[in-house]
């Protein structure tokens, strides 16, 4: 591959990672300034959605999901249960750990915040042009492909 290939493949990479920070920070600003609740951060709500996702998961299995320690984990754990979005039951195959749940005051807000933000990116794709929404459209595939690159990287270390 020719140098200058190469130079512009890092700087689409680099406008490409520049622009879904960019789109992820400003999706959470304008979500926040709607919400009249405490602000969770960004490692509280990511173990939400795994725990809703994977009910009954651990917390080591969290950590290892999430790629945080075990004891960044259980401060998680502890700060949601006391927040009243988690539940931790001892798990009946090893008394020791502690399977976790989220409540239903988790599952409210979380399809809460999901319905708020599919409805700003709805209406705001939707005032694209025609030709910019079909662009979307066909790159989902291969942003899914590369979601699941840096997945599978991230598993190997």
């Amino acid at each position: 591959m020719a140098e200058h290939d190469r130079t512009d493949q890092a700087e689409d990479a680099n406008e490409l990672a520049e622009l879904l920070v960019g789109i992820h920070r400003l999706m959470r600003r304008r979500l926040r300034h709607d919400l009249g609740s405490a602000r969770l951060r960004g490692a509280q709500v990511e173990l939400l959605r795994l725990v809703r996702g994977r009910p009954g998961i651990g917390v080591a299995a969290a950590a290892k999901e999430l790629h945080l320690a075990g004891n960044s984990v259980s401060t998680l754990v502890n700060q949601l249960v006391a927040a009243g979005y988690l539940e931790r039951r001892p798990d009946p195959r090893d008394r020791r750990a502690a399977q976790l749940t989220v409540t239903e005051a988790a599952r409210q807000r979380m399809g809460e915040w999901d319905a708020r933000r599919s409805e700003l990116i709805t209406r705001h794709v939707a005032a694209l042009p025609a030709e910019d929404r079909k662009a979307l459209t066909a790159a989902l595939p291969a942003l899914r492909r590369l979601t699941e690159g840096l997945h599978d990287e991230l598993e190997a270390i």
